[in-house]
Order: structure tokens, then C-alpha cells, then sequence
């Protein structure tokens, strides 16, 4: 998977490439504010990117974050994508000041995928669940359950990075993908997981304990 032991996801290289440059431009010109105002654009890309490595918690059926934020929602909802009834849902903002790069919740294989156009509203509204740009990932364990993970765009946000395809087997932790800058991450739990994270808790991808499949 990509972006493995890189401290720098390599989607922000451009940024921090053209801001540097831009940086050095105006430090050679004399022009000091400008000069400031991009170094401090280079630096914040820099740990905009930022790709720490993550302890994966070890235990049967645990279902990890996918990304870094808070938890804005937790409850029963309808998804008639692929369960077509009521599931429980976990959605997670991550501001711009937290880590982007997402990451696999279980270990699985990708069985279905979907990717829609849409809006950019801000990604803490419910409703930019159903109306936001999105991609998701269908994935299914070993043991027969399925779990729907979906990445949406935000107010800001205006790029999804989704690296697998359908037939990967993904492994919990790994990374799968980004969103910059500022978005969300929704999680559809098959019926009868137990789900143990509670609203407004902040999450830590790869590392947090939603809950447990059944």
C-alpha cells in the first residue's frame, strides 16, 4: 500500500514543492512578508502531510479508526447501498489540524467500491453523508461479515485519494487513502457489532477501538 514508511504522504510533495519554491523566490526578491506568509504555507503542508506510523491494537474482530478527529455521530441509521437495512454508523471530522492519511478499520477483502460527485458542504453536517462528494469501500473478513467505510469531501476539502481496488485484501492499519484538507470519514457496523465509541471521543486512525463485529 502506498505512503508506507513515509513520514510525508506523497501527495502533499507538489504543495510543499511550490510553496518552498515560492518561499525562495521572495526571500531572494527582499520581499519579506510574502516570504513569511509561503514559508508558513510550506511549513503547515508539511505537517498537514504528516504520516506517523501507528500501533494496531491487537484482538479478535476489533474494528479500528480510520482516521484521526471526533466522533460526530453515533446511531442507528438506513443504508441502502449495500445492507439495505438499519446499521449503526460512526462518522469522524477531521479538522485541518489533524492527520489526514486514512486507514484500513479491519482486515478484509474489497468486494465492492463506489465513488459519487457531489457537493462541498461542511463535512460536520449530517447531510453531507447523503449530498458531499464521497468514495467508499464495501470490505469483507474472513469470518463473513461486511463493513462500509465511506470518505467525504468537506467545505475545503476537494480531492479523495482512494488507493485500493476491488479484489485487494487490505490489512487493519493499513493505509487505504487521504482527504485534504478537512473532511470526514463515515463507518456502517454490520447488525449486532457492538459498537463501543462514544460521541465527541477523539479518535486516533489505526489505533482506536470503535467496536467489535460479531
Amino acid at each position: 500500500m502506498q505512503n508506507k514508511n513515509q513520514p510525508i504522504a506523497r501527495e502533499g510533495y507538489p504543495f510543499i514543492a511550490l510553496f518552498a519554491f515560492i518561499t525562495l523566490v521572495f526571500a531572494l526578491l527582499g520581499w519579506v512578508t510574502l516570504t513569511l506568509l509561503f514559508l508558513f504555507l510550506t511549513l503547515f503542508s508539511v505537517y498537514f502531510f504528516r504520516n506517523p506510523e501507528r500501533i494496531v491494537p491487537a484482538g479478535e474482530n476489533l474494528v479500528v479508526a480510520p482516521a484521526d478527529g471526533k466522533v460526530i455521530f453515533v446511531g442507528d441509521v438506513q443504508e441502502d447501498r449495500y445492507f439495505k437495512e438499519r446499521v449503526t454508523k460512526v462518522s469522524i471530522f477531521m479538522s485541518v489540524f489533524n492527520v489526514h492519511v486514512n486507514r484500513v478499520p479491519c482486515d478484509g477483502k474489497v468486494v465492492e467500491m463506489y465513488y459519487n460527485k457531489g457537493q462541498f458542504l461542511n463535512a460536520s453536517y449530517d447531510k453531507a453523508s447523503e449530498c458531499n462528494e464521497q468514495s467508499g469501500i464495501l470490505l469483507e473478513t474472513e469470518g463473513g461479515s461486511r463493513i462500509l467505510f465511506v470518505q467525504i469531501a468537506g467545505l475545503i476539502a476537494r480531492r479523495i485519494v482512494t488507493y485500493p481496488v476491488i479484489g485487494d485484501l487490505l490489512q487493519q492499519g493499513a493505509r487505504y487513502g487521504l482527504i485534504r484538507f478537512g473532511s470526514r470519514v463515515d463507518i456502517y457496523f454490520p447488525e449486532n457489532s457492538n459498537v463501543t465509541v462514544l460521541l465527541g471521543e477523539r479518535t486516533i486512525a489505526g489505533e482506536t477501538v470503535l467496536g467489535t463485529l460479531s
